[in-house]
């Protein structure tokens, strides 16, 4: 059978259905869409979690309490949870994910609230606006998510320029974190830390210097601690120092470069670098010592006022300074005696020997033994009428009997002298015993005798002189009076005499002048006499 291929009904394509969304479903969709575009953003825009350490959480809130640096807010706190071992909290802080390159092990996290310690006020600002936590960020490159809070605010932040030094002093007296630090009078830093040091005999204090006063700490710069007020009292009167009245109330410490070091030797300090902080600026800016030899000095007077510490001075110049004191026994005069030690520093005294210095011990030795034939003995003098402190000076004493030193023996035994006090006081007993010889009680009874006498010579003299004397003056007083009246009359004798008088005089005196005339002009008639022609 033969199919007719025309025959055949050719296939139809049909047209493709559409799907058709109802309108119904339209928004749950976009909200959906949404919904997961706001989730994804959320975890993309997700910035880290912390955790943070503090001792208490004071002040702290979850959801309200924000993280601030430089005062731009960073980051929330999430959560508030004791910690395990109840000694401390632990906050949860989410920050923003710009802050992720913050988070590294250096980075100080602190509680800002009201805080008023010693001197420092700071915090007022969260009183209405509440507490928040501040962020310092660190240096480091290691990542870091988890923190031990600051327990104060601290001084300075990471980025502030300037320097960090470390002082290292027997105790901390008034000085506290934030105490001042100054240069000439100018303040340029802070304490920003203290601890014992590692022997517990001592505290170092961490201080840290702006940029760009951090120039002017060189090696060879001395730091002292100018708390309080220091007052002195000299031969220009008394004199008051401070650095301030930051100092005067919460303690400061200062520095200078003593202006023994020249220019060429000033080296500027790197950071971290060692000082020692002395309790006083005449103590700092003194010469270091290189060398120092022992003395012993044996006084007859009491030491009453001199202490450990006190100066022996030559001629005025600090060249030493009492290390001990004690008593030792002689034995040859069956007596205690005083046994001063003492630190003497040859350099301040040879250095300033003009020509030929000695350098060797055996030209110090021939020099100082030149010195002591020549008088020079160490006494005890009265430093302050005030306070009775004494201090030891180095002087001439040319009438000084010669007294041979032993240089062998260490320590040296220098000659003393008696002190002025001692003096004083030998010649005020020589002047008792003096006075004690002198018969009082015989010149009290010659003077009240004497008295006496004179009280009854006086008596007589207002009985039997005093009479005659006054009617001798009322003679006078009358004999007065006439001549007075006798020169008052205009007509009166006296005057008549008197003019008469002077009319002569005047006449002779005329007479006088023509002789001397006549003279001058013949002076031959001295000799030949006045001749015919002349009359």
């Amino acid at each position: 059978m033969t199919i007719d291929v025309d025959e055949v009904p050719s296939a139809a394509v049909a047209p493709k259905r559409r799907w058709n969304v109802p309108l119904v479903w339209t928004i749950p969709i976009v909200a959906a869409l949404i919904g997961a575009w706001v989730a994804v953003k959320a975890v993309w825009d997700k910035g880290p979690e912390i955790e943070i350490s503090f001792q208490t959480a004071e002040g702290l809130e979850a959801g309200q309490t924000k993280l601030k640096y430089k005062d731009v807010q960073i980051g929330v706190v999430r959560g508030i949870r004791v910690a395990p071992d109840r000694k401390s909290v632990i906050v949860t802080a989410e920050l923003d994910k710009s802050t992720e390159k913050f988070l590294t092990e250096d980075t100080r996290f602190w509680v800002v609230r009201a805080r008023i310690s010693g001197s420092q006020i700071s915090g007022l600002g969260t009183l209405l606006s509440g507490s928040y936590i501040g962020v310092d960020p660190g240096r480091s490159s290691v990542l870091k998510n988890s923190f031990v809070g600051l327990e104060r605010q601290p001084i300075v932040t990471a980025d502030l320029p300037g320097k960090h030094f470390v002082l290292q002093a027997e105790e901390l007296g008034s000085l506290d974190i934030g105490s001042p630090v100054f240069y000439r009078r100018i303040q340029v830093g802070s304490v920003v830390a203290y601890e014992l040091d590692a022997s517990g005999n001592g505290v170092e204090l961490k201080i840290f210097v702006h940029a760009p006063y951090d120039k002017h700490v060189q090696t060879q710069s001395r730091f002292w601690n100018a708390s309080g007020v220091d007052l002195s009292l000299d031969s220009e009167g008394l004199r008051v120092r401070t650095e301030g009245l930051a100092a005067m109330l919460g303690g400061g410490i200062a520095f200078q470069t003593p202006l023994y070091v020249s220019s060429q030797m000033q080296i500027g300090a790197q950071a971290s670098t060692v000082f020692q902080l002395h309790q006083t600026r005449e103590q700092a800016l003194q010469r270091p010592v290189t060398e120092a030899q022992q003395w012993v000095l044996v006084f007859n007077d009491s030491v009453r006022g001199l202490s450990v510490g006190a100066p022996v001075e030559f001629m005025g110049v600090p060249v030493g300074e009492v290390s001990a004191i004690s008593l030792q026994y002689d034995s040859h005069r069956k007596a205690f005696q005083s046994a001063v030690d003492v630190s003497f520093y040859p350099q301040r005294l040879w250095e300033r020997v003009r020509g030929e210095r000695p350098e060797t011990s055996t030209q110090r030795l021939a020099l100082m033994q030149n010195l002591l034939d020549k008088g020079l003995r160490a006494q005890l003098r009265s430093g302050n009428l005030i306070t009775g402190q004494l201090y030891i000076a180095l002087d001439y004493f040319p009438d000084a009997p010669k007294v041979a030193v032993n240089f062998a023996q260490m320590p040296l035994e220098v000659p003393t002298a008696n002190g002025d006090l001692s003096e004083l006081q030998h010649t005020l007993r020589r002047i008792a015993k003096r006075l004690e010889k002198v018969p009082f009680d015989e010149i009290g009874k010659e003077l009240n005798q004497t008295l006496a006498e004179t009280a009854k010579l006086m008596g007589t003299v207002n009985q039997d002189i005093a009479p005659e004397i006054r009617t001798t003056l009322q003679s006078v007083q009358q004999t007065l009076q006439d001549i007075q009246r006798s020169v008052a009359t205009e007509n009166a004798p006296l005057q008549q005499e008197a003019r008469e008088t002077m009319r002569e005089l005047g006449r002779a005196a005329k007479a006088l002048r023509e002789l001397a005339e006549y003279l001058e002009r013949h002076p031959e008639s001295l000799i030949r006499g006045k001749s015919g022609d002349d009359q």
